[in-house]
């Protein structure tokens, strides 16, 4: 049976790992994957046909979904907490709105957006501050959608990578992560899968892992030996040891609709 010593640690080491992602905003915005271009339209799709729907990117990061609502043609407000990830997105994208600010409390007034998205960011939030806090900005009809790339480990050649990215750190999402999210502001949420695809080398992809928060909170030394057993591995497996190749990723999303929204 688990003590409370250990939930405290587990607490405390979730928290770091939370908040690891600013020392690497650079590599991060450079190596971190996109989301597809039909799961965005997914996500906004119970807004019918709006011209220019004003979406809120909730722990936007360094603006990985930012670039693709902006290229489906939202106008996009960005919120993030890491003060370098947040001058990250600044850089990269100077005509957004980008705002320090967090999931429990979003510095929009009341009813201001018609979306809400949240990227791999959603599964940080504190869910009951954050789920009323989402509602208190959206407009009646509003929608909030959540994404997450994970990797395919349908394909042959991820089991060994996962075995090799491990650290002592490594966990499975808690059970919770695992269902359906259900909240009294909104209506039932839906949940879709779309393929998607990442073009790396085994050097970029090196890099993209060493942004994964279990990757950067571990010491260097440890993170060092992860890191080249990493390269080892995609240099010694044919399909990823020359060239570029796809990295094969699912984008597994939920959305839902404020509660009392009228129906469409």
């Amino acid at each position: 049976m688990r003590g409370t010593g250990d939930s405290t640690d587990q607490a405390a080491l979730r928290a770091r790992r939370a908040r690891s992602f600013g020392a690497q905003a650079a590599v991060y915005a450079e190596h971190r994957p996109d989301y597809p271009a039909a799961g965005i339209r997914w996500a906004l799709e119970p807004l019918g046909a709006k011209d220019v729907p004003a979406v809120l990117d909730l722990g936007a990061g360094t603006g990985k979904l930012t670039d693709g609502l902006l290229a489906v043609g939202a106008e996009v407000i960005a919120v993030e907490p890491d003060e370098a990830m947040l001058a990250e997105l600044v850089r990269r994208y100077p005509s957004v709105t980008a705002l320090p600010g967090t999931a429990e409390a979003i510095p929009l007034p009341d009813g201001s957006v018609d979306a809400v998205v949240a990227g791999q960011a959603f599964h940080w939030f504190d869910r009951a501050r954050a789920f009323p806090e989402i509602a208190r900005v959206l407009r009646p009809g509003g929608v909030f959608a959540a994404f997450r790339n994970v990797e395919d480990d349908h394909v042959a050649w991820m089991a060994g990578l996962q075995r090799a990215a491990r650290s002592d750190v490594s966990s499975p999402p808690p059970a919770a992560e695992k269902k359906l999210p259900e909240h009294p502001l909104f209506a039932a949420f839906e949940q879709a899968e779309f393929p998607h695809t990442h073009r790396r080398t085994a050097d970029s992809l090196v890099l993209t892992i060493g942004t994964y928060s279990h990757t950067v909170v571990i010491d260097p030394d440890q993170r060092a030996a992860l890191l080249a057993r990493l390269r080892d591995y995609l240099r010694a497996t044919p399909e990823t040891a020359e060239g570029e190749f796809d990295f094969p990723l699912r984008t597994e999303m939920i959305r839902a609709v404020l509660r009392g929204s009228p129906q469409r």
